[in-house]
């Protein structure tokens, strides 16, 4: 009985240090912090992400009720045969690259502007980023403004040098063009930002070789500078690419319907269309699925680049 009893409290004074290593372990004390966090971010993000293409293998569509009996790739084959879709998907590459090209070389330029020894450095900074502090809402209606035909700025422009008003928003060739403008106004700021700090990470050093060398400004830029700037512009390239895919905010503030002129059409209004209007879940979230792989295809070279020089 004795021995039992012994035995008994051994096991129990045990627990009782268990416990109170447990209550010191660090992770232990950091789980009030972010637990619930992280638990809401796996329900709402990736729990939702894994919802989606669960519902993209189904046939759901109106109000009625997902069969999940039997899942299916049918949503896809569908999106391969739809030309409105592969169309959109055109659109959504050339405003990719074209916003995301034209962003990088204008904030080129002005990071390259205010890196120079000029007078009100600050206020031009402050100037050039405001455009990347407004919402796509009102950047929209602004270019909107812009881009009218009877009373817009562009037109008032061209009338004034005796040129004929130019159809902007109604002509489908001109329209996505008009939109990556619009974009690179609002972004190139930003753009310019991450330039700005890449330059302020240079060492005067480099700089100060090369011209004691005799080398022009110009070409201290380009064979020194600009070469060291690759981070930069591969971190700008990202966060431009990212965006670019989810434009629709913007698209839906200018048009103001789900879908905008033929010209303008990207996987992000076909995709709204689809599931809001005529109430396609099911092959609305096959392409939320379709531009979700896109942003990773994205992202992930960017993570991978960025493992790999930290890991050397």
């Amino acid at each position: 009985m004795g021995t039992e009893k012994g035995a008994k409290n051994k096991q129990i004074g045990h627990n009782q240090v268990w416990i109170r290593k447990l209550t010191k372990n660090d992770f232990v004390k950091s789980l009030p912090f972010w637990l619930l966090p992280v638990s809401l971010v796996g329900l709402f993000i990736y729990g939702a992400i894994i919802w989606n293409f669960i519902i993209s293998l189904t046939d759901l569509s109106g109000f009625g009720r997902a069969s999940f009996d039997s899942l299916d790739f049918d949503m896809y084959v569908r999106a391969l045969s739809d030309s409105q879709l592969l169309f959109a998907t055109q659109n959504t590459f050339v405003l990719l690259v074209a916003f995301t090209v034209l962003c990088l070389i204008l904030g080129l330029a002005l990071a390259i502007l205010l890196d120079q020894d000029i007078r009100s450095r600050g206020k031009l900074r402050t100037i050039y980023l405001l455009p990347f502090s407004l919402a796509f809402i009102v950047t929209g209606q602004v270019w909107l403004w812009i881009y009218n035909y009877n009373y817009g700025v562009v037109n008032t422009l061209t009338g004034a040098i005796g040129l004929p008003p130019i159809e902007i928003i109604g002509n489908p060739d001109h329209i996505l063009a008009a939109v990556i403008i619009a974009l690179a106004w609002q972004f190139t700021g930003y753009t310019m930002v991450v330039y700005l700090a890449g330059l302020r990470a240079i060492p005067d050093e480099h700089f100060e070789a090369a011209r004691v060398a005799g080398a022009k400004k110009y070409r201290i830029y380009w064979r020194v500078i600009i070469p060291q700037l690759k981070a930069s512009m591969a971190s700008a390239a990202v966060i431009l690419m990212v965006f670019a895919l989810k434009t629709f905010d913007f698209l839906f503030a200018m048009f103001g319907q789900y879908r905008p002129q033929v010209g303008a059409d990207i996987l992000a209004t076909k995709m709204v269309r689809e599931a809001f209007q005529k109430l396609e879940w099911a092959y609305g979230a096959a392409i939320a699925v379709i531009l979700f792989a896109l942003a990773l295809g994205i992202i992930s070279p960017y993570i991978y680049y960025q493992y790999r020089v930290n890991q050397l």
